[in-house]
């Protein structure tokens, strides 16, 4: 029988169970927590803001998490910042199991390639494309001229006052920028200084597509043809007033040769009466001087680099406005199509048909008397579309584009008319990569857009027709052949203007009071300076892409010299300077690209510290959530820029792009805000030391540019995000398209052709044009 004192004691050890089971139950959800897999704490932590599968959730998180991080500075990221409202629930062993989650599934991108396989995506040719297919496409049936290595143009001096008669001499002048005063200008050959005549004639190269102002000053009569034969771009010839500055404006596309004459007179036009002059007539001084104003840039001889003496055909230029092409992935692509640029396209045939039948005669070599005209103007009809199609047309495509636009009779430049807006109007010249496969023509058009941006030429097509497309080495054979062409050279260049961030900073001012002299003048030879940089590295023997970054040579000038402090005569022309090596490295360092990235008045390590992120190292930077004016200067007199930047940008928040950026940018403080080198700031010395932690998470310590040029030049980061926007540049195509190794394996070919840019893009568009089964 049991006592009172047997139930208590059975009900104290029941509570002593219970309490026990319950401390049990938890130590087991304890336990069971440090269990947590990555999936189950970023579900509990992070999920609420970024999405069950990272995507973003909403205005506050709108940005998927995927990245470029390594998983060492991914883990160290979570541990010290997230989640946001407290940092301390996620650390350790749960910040590196929720990284590697993060990182494995959906971050990385091994991770991106898994989730969303990139393609080759249909599209429309880009804005530069149609542009240059169509001025491609009506010079098919021009003479091929060619550029050549001389520079200048030919001058031939004349005795009579009109040139064509009496020639005496016959010459190359490198510009048009002559003073003769009250003399001629040979006169043992020309011995009448009151009455003679030159014609300069040869072909004008344009740099960059845009309006070109073309300026003439003389005292006396001259006209200036551009592009038209026919019709001179600026008529001075009979003048009336004392105007000596006559200014006229035309588009041209970049990296093109146009023909260009310029006659110049120097006696009394019209009505001859110079015999019935009893006294002959007192001297008068003359000058002639051909000038232009290129986009974004103030008024300048033009130079004897962009001057050939040899004759170029006409081009035909679209003056359609188009919208601009998409350029939020960091190249340009044609994959949305708009109402406006559907317009812009129908405006453009409309226009191109309507100078086809202008120069009908001349395009097709048929006279509008010809007994057969209308059979010879199908023949030309059938070729046009052919090379507007960049393949032979199909009996069915011959009967709709051709036959159907003669049927009826009629006038035949009518049917021609149709027949070029048909064909301008049809996917088959609007888009690219309709086909998939390896198809001749395809390849042989991937090739040209690649390199040129246009049509393939006569020879390419003529090796598609002949089944030598179909090896890589075939490629490689014509994209080599073609590198040489002034449209490779200007698609190239353009490359390099959009690495560097160029052409974002059209204009670039600065303080006159702190920099007396740093005029629009003096910023345009800075271009040029960096424009021959790029050209001297690009087109040498060893293209060596390394030199754009450790060379410690400059392009410079009279004005430029004396403004850096470098001992040139004040006319000296531009030549290669080599400067202290420890002071200057390449790119990195040039004066335009420092002063392009400053304020009016100070440096900007911000600024600098982009660029090599994002265009150097290819790491992704978030744009920040809203723009932050600098501290003023004034309001921290004592700081110097470094430190200024550094007390902006030291909340949390800033740093998750700062701590990478400012470090990089902090290597270039040796260059104030015109790219001058200095040793001090506010009577300090300059600070140009910096970190960067790597994708492999090891962390790189550097102490001025020189430092920061030898590891990126030594950097599989830097040599994989160069050949990747290079490939996207020639290619229009994310390279992930083309497999997950191809980057990898560009990467490994351009070190072991000792980084020869030419022979980069060649090898690019060998392992792009033939597509391979993934």
């Amino acid at each position: 029988m049991r006592t009172a004192c047997h139930f208590a004691l059975h009900s104290t050890l029941r509570s002593m169970c219970a309490i026990l089971g319950a401390t049990m139950l938890l130590l087991t959800a304890a336990a069971a927590g440090d269990e947590r897999t990555g999936q189950q704490i970023y579900k509990d932590l992070c999920a609420t803001c970024h999405g069950a599968n990272g995507e973003g959730v909403d205005e506050h998180y709108p940005h998927p998490l995927i990245g470029d991080r390594s998983l060492k500075e991914l883990t160290q990221y979570i541990e010290e910042s997230m989640p946001e409202d407290d940092p301390s629930k996620c650390v350790g062993e749960d910040a590196a199991k929720v990284a590697a989650y993060v990182f494995d599934t959906f971050y990385s991108a091994v991770a991106q390639a898994r989730n969303k396989p990139a393609r080759v995506e249909l599209s429309r040719l880009t804005v530069r494309q149609y542009q240059n297919a169509v001025a491609d496409l009506v010079g098919t049936f021009r003479s091929a001229g060619k550029w050549g290595t001389e520079r200048g143009l030919k001058g031939e001096y004349y005795k009579s006052r009109r040139p064509g008669r009496d020639r005496q001499i016959e010459r190359i002048d490198p510009t048009v920028h002559f003073d003769f005063g009250e003399a001629s200008p040979d006169p043992e050959k020309l011995d009448d200084p009151s009455s003679f005549s030159i014609r300069w004639e040869g072909s004008v190269l344009a740099p960059d597509t845009g309006e070109y102002e073309f300026i003439v000053r003389t005292e006396h009569a001259a006209r200036l043809w551009v592009n038209d034969q026919e019709m001179p771009l600026i008529d001075a010839w009979v003048k009336s007033g004392e105007d000596t500055e006559h200014r006229r404006t035309i588009r041209l596309l970049g990296g093109r040769a146009y023909p260009l004459k310029l006659e110049f007179s120097k006696a009394k036009q019209g009505v001859n009466d110079q015999k019935k002059q009893k006294q002959p007539p007192p001297p008068v001084k003359a000058s002639i001087a051909l000038l232009w104003k290129l986009p974004h840039r103030p008024t300048e001889i033009i130079p004897a680099r962009c001057l050939s003496p040899r004759e170029n055909s006409e081009l035909f230029v679209v003056q359609a406005p188009f919208p601009p092409d998409d350029r939020s992935i960091g190249y340009e692509r044609g994959t949305s199509i708009s109402q406006e640029w559907e317009q812009a396209t129908t405006e453009a045939a409309i226009e191109a048909a309507g100078y086809v039948t202008e120069h009908l005669t001349e395009l097709s070599g048929v006279s509008d008397d010809a007994a057969d005209r209308t059979e010879r103007l199908k023949a030309f009809c059938q070729r046009f579309v052919e090379r507007a199609f960049r393949r032979p047309l199909a009996d069915e495509q011959k009967q709709l584009y051709i036959e159907r636009q003669f049927d009826g009779g009629g006038d035949p430049a009518a049917a021609v008319k149709r027949v070029v807006l048909l064909a301008l109007k049809s996917p088959r010249f609007l888009y690219r990569e309709l086909g998939d496969g390896n198809d001749p023509y395809d390849v042989a058009s991937r090739i040209s857009f690649g390199l040129w941006d246009s049509l393939p030429d006569q020879p390419l097509l003529d090796a598609a027709a002949a089944g030598q497309l179909a090896t890589r080495e075939q490629v490689a054979q014509q994209a080599d052949r073609m590198l040489d062409d002034l449209r490779a050279r200007a698609k190239l260049r353009q490359f390099f203007i959009q690495w560097l961030k160029v052409d974002q900073m059209p204009d670039i001012a600065k303080d006159p009071e702190r920099f007396p002299g740093f005029t629009p003048e003096l910023v345009s030879d800075l271009r040029t300076s960096l424009d021959l940089l790029l050209e001297d590295v690009l087109w040498g023997e060893s293209s060596d892409f390394r030199q754009l970054l450790l060379t410690d040579s400059l392009y410079l000038n009279g004005p430029l010299a004396k403004f850096y402090g470098v001992d040139l005569p004040p006319d000296a022309p531009f030549q290669k300077v080599p400067l202290d090596a420890d002071h200057r490295a390449g790119v990195l360092s040039h004066p335009y690209l420092m002063a392009g990235f400053a304020y009016t008045a100070t440096s900007s390590p911000i600024h600098r510290g982009v660029f090599l992120a994002r265009s150097v190292l290819g790491r992704s930077l978030r744009p920040p959530p809203e723009a932050v004016a600098p501290l003023a200067p004034d309001l921290h007199a004592s700081l110097t820029t470094r430190e200024r930047v550094a007390l902006q940008t030291k909340p949390e928040a800033c740093q998750t792009c700062h701590a990478m950026v400012n470090p990089l940018g902090f290597t270039l403080e040796h260059f104030d805000a015109v790219g001058r080198f200095r040793k001090e700031e506010q009577g300090k010395p300059i600070d140009a030391s910096g970190i960067y932690r790597t994708r492999k998470g090891e962390a790189v310590q550097f102490n001025g540019v020189r430092d920061l040029a030898q590891f990126l030049a030594g950097s599989d980061e830097t040599h994989a995000a160069f050949v990747q926007q290079m490939f996207h540049h020639l290619v229009k195509q994310p390279v992930r398209a083309f497999g997950s190794q191809k980057l990898t394996d560009l990467r490994q070919s351009f070190a072991q052709n000792q980084f020869h840019i030419r022979k980069l893009a060649v090898e690019i568009i060998a392992s792009s044009a033939l597509r391979e089964d993934k």
